[in-house]
């Protein structure tokens, strides 16, 4: 099969590897579509200490399942699945408690074993999820981020009414958009400095899109502020803009070297809970549930690309051109 391989920090290739087989509990999918994110981008650079090299990288993958190991039940040949990259061990102290997406032994698909920027790859049938009827392929392809939002939502009060102000108009800050949007949210604004991206938020139905936070005239400041950059300016100016009694949640990916400054005593006397969300937690069936229900997300991809074109989709990612990529080994040419 053809792979994208990282070989070293830094260094990729596009290679032949042998096909995998499943073992006892495994299924082999052929992958149809599979998404570029942050993490991929970490993974290339070296910022992830579980990742080791060589390695096939990609965690947001659809296709279709064309061999099954020995003891599988849940799925079958021909079934069009979505994977839920992340593999708990199930037996440390986070596991028990119901915190699984914060494992001690993490292991994920396309980070600490071979993902899905290849033409075939063996996952776990537990990770496997069953896409419905009449989804299009790019509404599969968008299952695994979108249940990274879900989660992010689930961590927020979400109260109707309340005005809300999200860092970062990429596909992470959009989805959350949506989301905050269908969960009654009173107005929904973003900041970006990425013009094009300012305008096609305006299209997907943001109240306002601006590349600072001053042009929005909340002096008040809102009860949610969400950050999906992970840029340390952005954070720092969000912090600041939450309404006494209201929420910040940190669902961007900030360099682990890096720390943000803010006052305590604000967070004390306004009374301003500070919560994270990282990855999926009991999100995966929901995000299929919600696109299922109506939620078009099509439109936030913006490329496709060939696994002969990844260098190029990798670059167009780092400049910020686009929006959501897509990488299918089904396109040739």
């Amino acid at each position: 099969m053809r792979a994208v391989v990282v070989t070293e920090p830094g260094r990729t290739a596009l290679t032949e590897l042998p096909d995998p087989r499943p073992q006892p509990g495994e299924v082999v999918v052929r992958v149809s579509s599979c998404g570029l994110c942050g993490t991929d981008m970490h993974l290339l650079d070296g910022e992830l200490p579980a990742a080791s090299y060589p390695l096939v990288p990609g965690h947001e993958l659809t296709g279709e399942v064309v061999e099954v190991g020995e003891g599988v039940h849940s799925v079958a040949v021909g079934d069009r699945v979505a994977v839920n990259p992340n593999m708990p061990c199930g037996a440390c102290h986070y596991c028990r408690i119901g915190r699984a997406n914060l494992c001690a032994d993490y292991r994920a698909v396309g980070v600490t074993q071979a993902g899905g920027f290849a033409e075939l790859v063996a996952v776990p049938a537990a990770c496997c999820h069953l896409v419905p009827e009449g989804f299009s392929e790019t509404a599969a392809g968008l299952i695994e981020p979108l249940s990274c939002a879900v989660h992010g939502l689930n961590r927020l009060p979400r109260r109707p009414g309340e005005h809300y102000l999200i860092y970062g108009a990429g596909t992470m800050g959009l989805m959350m958009a949506a989301l905050v949007r269908t969960a009654g949210a009173a107005s929904v604004s973003v900041v970006d400095l990425n013009e094009d991206r300012l305008a096609f938020a305006e299209t997907f139905g943001v109240d306002a899109a601006v590349t600072h936070a001053d042009k929005l005239g909340r002096d008040e400041g809102f009860e949610v502020v969400i950050d999906a950059t992970g840029v340390i300016a952005a954070i720092e100016d969000g912090l600041g803009r939450v309404r006494k009694g209201g929420t910040f949640l940190q669902f961007g990916v900030a360099d682990p070297a890096r720390s943000a400054s803010f006052s305590p005593f604000r967070v004390y006397h306004h009374e301003i809970d500070i919560i994270g969300s990282m990855a999926v937690h009991n999100s995966f069936q929901p995000a299929i549930d919600v696109l299922a229900a109506g939620l078009n997300l099509d439109p936030l991809v913006s490329d496709v690309f060939g696994l002969e074109d990844f260098d190029e989709a990798v670059a167009r990612f780092r400049a910020g051109t686009g929006r959501k990529i897509h990488i299918s080994p089904l396109k040739r040419g």
